[in-house]
Order: structure tokens, then C-alpha cells, then sequence
């Protein structure tokens, strides 16, 4: 019988054969390696990636990506620590990788600042996928303070460049990301459906034009939660065509507040249904929460929309419908329905005169607004607060403080 040093020695033999062979199979290969939760991982870094600062790393993004979109199973991309230039990125579906297929930011993802490597208006870009999370606590910088001074107004439609872009997405999410100093729009979601955001740290200036943190339409349920924004725009903007769209939990500031529109710029709009803004916090931002049409808009409806448990900290115009955006280029009024909307619980206080203002159309006047429990004091030497009201049926509920429109 073998002496028990000579057992544990073969044991011990055994195990290191073994775990010899393990290593071997998760050697990587052509970029392929295993996770631990069984994901096969596509690392940028085997597919050309350079983390230098300057090295354009687009088509190293892309090579992942369409390896893992290929794959079978479970697939991860992963962007590890360090700093990586790209220009224009599409990642497109659809995939055949089991969902959900994850993007793994972890270092800095920093944009080209030449313009015309941007042709389709968005620098990161993610097409007709079914199943997608990004995550990973990195960092995506649109390095746009150099690029500010070449954009337009909304009105001029020369936007620049969007930092990520969803279209045509499904059943996916986003969370723990930070965006900084977008081009444009920080992020965009369009043309998809099922959507949760959460913990995202968006910032830029207060200044900064056009750089809403994030964009939503044509879409069906859509989730932002949880998440600090603070941009020279609309913290989150809710356009046309969506239906069943939660924000809630978000500390806004600086921005122009949380809002829905502009609404019927275009002929081919369709109606906002179904839209909750709840627990948000704003801070010296130049609007709370907004609804805006545009005047000479097409026939459409904005209704069931609800904004609940917002707190208001030195806002300029905490509770603001303006149906007469680009009055002054179009005199015909805007043709936006807006009915069935709920200020309920709005509290704090504001640095204007007339915090309450409803601005509707006269072709259509707005229904069924709700005012309940408003509660704004006004911040320094404001003085006396009043609200205005224009074509609004209205109701008001509790002790309005301002009163509420005779």
C-alpha cells in the first residue's frame, strides 16, 4: 500500500494536471476567452484596440462586437481601463448570441473631435438588437467643448452628434455609465420598446448647447430611473410617438428641466400617451417640468401625463406648459392636444414671479389640467408670486400656494 505522502503527492499531481487543462481552454484565441458565468469575452484590446489617448479605435469596436453578435451563447465586449479614441461606431444586429448580449465599458471612451467622421448625426450607435446590456462604470466623453461654437439652434436643425444612440432596440438596459460633455444629446433612445436606464451620471455645462442627457421617441416603455444629470439642456426631453414612459428619481440640475416636447415640428408626428414623471428632485435648473409644442404643429394628442413628488430648488419656471414655441417664425397656433395632465405634489421654491404657468393654444385649449398640493415660496427677493393661465381648463385641488388662475 503507498505511503500516505506518496497519495497526497499523486493527488496534488492530479489537481494541477487538471487545472493545467482548464487554463488551456480558456487561453485566448483570435480575442475569445471564457468568463465566469460562462459568457464567452470579446476584449477590444485582441481585435487592435489601443488604450494611448489617440489611436482610432472604431473598427477595433466594431470587430468585437460583430464577433460577439455571431456568436453562440452568452457574449460580453469588454472596453477595459484606459483611454480609447473612436469616431463613428455602429454596433448592429441582429444577433445571434443568446441574450442578453453586454457591453462592458470600464475605462474611458473618447470621441474623435473631427466632425466628419460622424456622417449619420450619432457617434456611438447600437441597430436592431434584442437583448442588450451596457454597463461597467466606465466612461463616455464627447470631449464637446471644442465642437460647441459649430452648433445651431433647434429650430436650425444642426445639431451635432449624439454620444449613443438606441434605435430600433428591444427588451435591453443601461446602467452605470457616466456621460460627459456630449457633442449633442448625451444619450438617445428611438424606434424601440422595453427599455430600463438607471444609475447614469450625466454631465456638462450649464452652457452647453444642446446637450440633453437623455432623449426619448417613437418609443413604447421606457424606463429612467435613478440617475444625476446635469447638462446646458433638457435633462430628459420626452418627444413624439411615446407611450408609457417612467422618470423617476432623478436629480436634475443644471438643465432646462424635465419635459415633454417639443412636440409638432414635423408633419409625420404622432400623440404622447401614458407619461410619468415622479420623485425627481431639480436645481437651479430654468425649468421644472414642462410640456412644449410648437406653433403651426400637425393635428396631435398629448394626454395622460402625470408629474408627481418633484421637488423644486431656486427653479426658474417650476410648472410651465408653452404651447407657443417659435412663435415668433410661425404666427399660426400650435394644434396640440394636450389633456388629461396631473401637477400633483410639487413643492419647494422658485425664483420668479410666476412659477404656475400655462401657456395653451387657442385652436385647441388644454383640459383637464390638474393642480394639487403646489407648494412654491419664492426664493430671495422675489416678492409676491402669482400663476397664469391662458385657454386652460383647469382644476385645482388643496391650498395652492401660488393661487391658483381665477
Amino acid at each position: 500500500m503507498a505511503a500516505p505522502r506518496e497519495i497526497a503527492v499523486k493527488t496534488c499531481l492530479l489537481l494541477c494536471l487538471a487545472l493545467l487543462a482548464i487554463g488551456a481552454k480558456s487561453t485566448p484565441l483570435n480575442g475569445v476567452r471564457r468568463g465566469l458565468v460562462g459568457e464567452t469575452i470579446f476584449d477590444v484590446m485582441k481585435y487592435g484596440a489601443k488604450a494611448d489617448g489617440r489611436f482610432d479605435n472604431a473598427q477595433a469596436f466594431i470587430h468585437a462586437w460583430n464577433a460577439a453578435c455571431k456568436s453562440t451563447g452568452p457574449a460580453k465586449v469588454v472596453i477595459p481601463k484606459g483611454d480609447f479614441v473612436a469616431g463613428n461606431v455602429i454596433f448592429q444586429g441582429p444577433c445571434s448570441a443568446t441574450k442578453p448580449i453586454t457591453i462592458e465599458i470600464l475605462g474611458n471612451v473618447l470621441a474623435s473631435t473631427d466632425l466628419s467622421a460622424y456622417p449619420s448625426g450619432s457617434w456611438i450607435k447600437l441597430d436592431e438588437i434584442d437583448g442588450l446590456v451596457i454597463t461597467g462604470g466606465g466612461t463616455i466623453n464627447g470631449r464637446g467643448k471644442s465642437l460647441w461654437q459649430f452648433a445651431g439652434s433647434h429650430n436650425e436643425g444642426t445639431l451635432l452628434p449624439v454620444s449613443l444612440v438606441f434605435e430600433k432596440i428591444k427588451n435591453s438596459e443601461m446602467h452605470d455609465v457616466n456621460f460627459v460633455d456630449s457633442m449633442g444629446f448625451h444619450s438617445k433612445v428611438t424606434d424601440s420598446e422595453n427599455i430600463k436606464i438607471s444609475k447614469l451620471n450625466i454631465s456638462a455645462p450649464d452652457d452647453s448647447p444642446n446637450t440633453d442627457g437623455m432623449h426619448i421617441s417613437n418609443s413604447i416603455n421606457v424606463n429612467v430611473t435613478d440617475s444625476i444629470i446635469g447638462t446646458g439642456d433638457d435633462c430628459v426631453s420626452i418627444g413624439h410617438g411615446t407611450t408609457n414612459i417612467l422618470v423617476s428619481g432623478i436629480t436634475c440640475g443644471p438643465g432646462h428641466g424635465i419635459s415633454i416636447g417639443s412636440l409638432g415640428k414635423r408633419p409625420a408626428e404622432t400623440d404622447v400617451k401614458g407619461i410619468s414623471v415622479i420623485n425627481c428632485t431639480l436645481k437651479g435648473t430654468t425649468n421644472g417640468v414642462r410640456i412644449k409644442t410648437y406653433h403651426a404643429s400637425p393635428s396631435i394628442q398629448a394626454s395622460d401625463i402625470l408629474y408627481k413628488d418633484i421637488i423644486m430648488a431656486d427653479v426658474k419656471n417650476p410648472i410651465i406648459i408653452d404651447q407657443h414655441y417659435d412663435s415668433k417664425n410661425k404666427p399660426e397656433q400650435s394644434k396640440v392636444k394636450i389633456s388629461d395632465v396631473h401637477f400633483v405634489n410639487i413643492k419647494g421654491t422658485t425664483i420668479s414671479k410666476i412659477p404656475v404657468s400655462l401657456y395653451c393654444s387657442e385652436a385647441v385649449p388644454c383640459e383637464g389640467v390638474e393642480l394639487a398640493d403646489i407648494d412654491l415660496a419664492p426664493s430671495g427677493a422675489v416678492g409676491s408670486l402669482t400663476s397664469v393661465c391662458d385657454n386652460a381648463k383647469f382644476v385645482l385641488k388643496g391650498k395652492p400656494i401660488p393661487p391658483g388662475c381665477a
